[in-house]
């Protein structure tokens, strides 16, 4: 039988973290390359801003098969995202100042769950300070996504009306690693109440694995204001895969150019797409605090 020590030691064993954020999106970062957790329950602890540390998420460095690191990302929640662009950026800051890949290579390979994607870094005052990463391609059938609409399957769902809490919400649907439903409003963002229609959005049952909802509002051609309600965190304060996908949405819809800074109430993004092939998110990195956390997590 195990001794009363021995106990207390297993269930309040320490793990060091690094809290980094990209335009206010926060995550945990974790090294997991030795060791077997239950990542889930640890995110749902650690990320709770009341009782745990406080994040949108943890992030854990993983060994791979076929790059020089893996990203495993959960959400708030415990849910597992299949990708996460801020926290690649950030990622890739933490897997380099962690000494768990060359410092001197500037782009980086990293399996996610949405395939092997290139992180350029770029470095200012001896450290990457933003980043810029190749997202990969938009997909836009219902069944990448995936969406369930029984008259469109095989399709694309473009400007698809949703009826929540009454009125028409016309979102279009697509994937960036990870599904997204965008609408483009008129007026300012902040005057819908993403906090009462996100989470309807994200639990809809056209939506199999749930979905992350964007509004936008265009400034021009080539600036965007925007809120996200990510799929497993609520509201965050930006969100990179969410705005790749606003800026595909507005450039297919004629509303913006190749180039567009999107600004989210955490700070901004830039996102690149000339219309076909792989989409380009560059945006900042801050570490906010290194720590260790004591905790019941085995």
């Amino acid at each position: 039988m195990l001794q009363l020590a021995e106990l207390q030691d297993r269930s309040h064993s320490s793990m060091k973290f690094t809290k980094l954020q990209g335009a206010g999106n926060d995550y945990l970062f974790l090294d997991g390359r030795e060791i077997q957790e239950d990542w889930s329950s640890l995110a749902i602890t650690m990320s709770d801003r009341h009782f745990g540390i406080g994040s949108d998420g943890i992030i854990v460095a993983r060994k791979s098969q076929k790059a020089p690191i893996r990203m495993q990302m959960f959400n708030a929640d415990g849910s597992e995202g299949e990708m996460c662009g801020n926290g690649l950026r950030c990622f890739v800051r933490y897997i380099v100042d962690e000494g768990m890949i060359e410092s001197q290579t500037n782009d980086i390979l990293v399996e996610t769950g949405a395939g092997i994607l290139s992180v350029q870094s770029i470095i200012q005052d001896n450290l990457i300070k933003r980043a810029k990463v190749n997202m990969g391609s938009p997909r836009f059938l219902s069944q990448e996504i995936p969406v369930n609409v029984p008259n469109l399957i095989d399709k694309n769902i473009w400007n698809y009306p949703l009826i929540v809490e009454g009125q028409t919400i016309n979102v279009s649907c697509l994937s960036m690693g990870n599904p997204h439903a965008v609408t483009v409003i008129n007026q300012p963002v902040n005057e819908i109440l993403l906090e009462k229609i996100g989470p309807i959005i994200e639990n809809l049952n056209i939506f199999p694995n749930r979905i992350n909802f964007e509004i936008a509002n265009i400034i021009d051609s080539t600036h965007i204001n925007a809120r996200v309600w990510e799929r497993g965190s609520g509201i965050t304060m930006a969100c990179g895969t969410g705005a790749c996908a606003i800026a595909v949405v507005t450039f297919l819809n004629g509303l913006t150019e190749t180039e567009v800074e999107i600004q989210l109430p955490g700070g901004h993004l830039i996102v690149n797409w000339d219309g076909e092939g792989d989409v380009f998110l560059e945006g900042p990195i801050e570490e906010v605090f290194k720590g260790e956390w004591i905790g019941s997590h085995i």
